[in-house]
């Protein structure tokens, strides 16, 4: 689900339960009720960790391509290479 702002993640909600937030729109939190809420009121989808992790790889694959295509003036502005990512 997509970061909406202010109201996304309530100082409630951070008080409740470990979120983590993850390229492609990957949110990560800890199974409960109050998480399930969060879900719930933001219009999100739960998916397997499978699923998710798939999500997550495909964008830092994403990201590591452009990356690439830069050129070396480019890179030295952008910074290190995106490093492959695995979610908890």
């Amino acid at each position: 689900m997509t970061n909406t702002g202010k109201g996304f993640i309530t100082h409630v909600d951070s008080r409740a339960f470990w979120i983590g937030g993850y390229p492609a729109n990957v949110w990560v939190a800890t199974d409960c009720r109050e998480s399930r809420h969060w879900v719930a009121r933001n219009n999100g989808v739960s998916k397997t960790k499978d699923q998710a992790q798939t999500l997550v790889t495909a964008a830092v694959d994403a990201d590591k391509a452009a990356w690439d295509n830069l050129s070396d003036e480019e890179k030295a502005l952008a910074g290190d290479k995106p490093v492959d990512i695995t979610i908890p």
